[in-house]
């Protein structure tokens, strides 16, 4: 395993460091488990929407079934939309594939909120593959500005 493609000694990994040094093997185990689980990630499309009363999000997750779908927040601040598409149920009776371009996996996109997100306020609709997470505004506050300053004479 070529250690270009990886780097086990990024902040990514403190957690597990302890672990893949003490145990011979467990370094090259970890990278190729790391690979893998970012070839299985499914490119997903996004589009970022400002409207006047909201901020929409809308992602393309061909395939997902809905109950595998989750929207959250984390970290106050971030939007999180994951699910996963699996290989066809129906693909039981085995075969061989000429062409595969279908892509299954893991779908991932997070987004940061901007201050004026109102958390409290978020709904999502999965129609045909797509996803729209609508996120309203707070109500702007009045500005106290301009405010004019008197100036004294001493």
């Amino acid at each position: 395993m070529d250690g270009k493609f990886l780097d086990l000694q990024s902040p990514f990994f403190p957690s597990l460091q302890h672990v893949v040094d003490d145990v011979p093997g467990e370094r090259e185990k970890l990278a190729q488990f790391c690979l893998r689980e970012m070839r299985a990630r499914v490119p997903t499309p996004a589009n970022v929407k400002e409207l006047l009363s909201a901020y929409e999000f809308v992602v393309d997750m061909p395939g997902v079934k809905s109950g595998e779908i989750k929207v959250q927040i984390e970290d106050g601040k971030k939007l999180t939309i994951e699910g996963a598409r699996r290989r066809d149920e129906n693909d039981k009776e085995g075969g061989k594939y000429h062409c595969m371009e279908r892509r299954i996996g893991k779908y991932m996109r997070s987004f940061p909120l901007p201050d004026n997100a109102n958390l409290e306020n978020i709904s999502a609709v999965y129609r045909d593959g797509v996803l729209t997470v609508t996120v309203q505004k707070l109500p702007a506050a009045e500005s106290k500005y301009p405010k004019t300053i008197e100036i004294k004479i001493a």
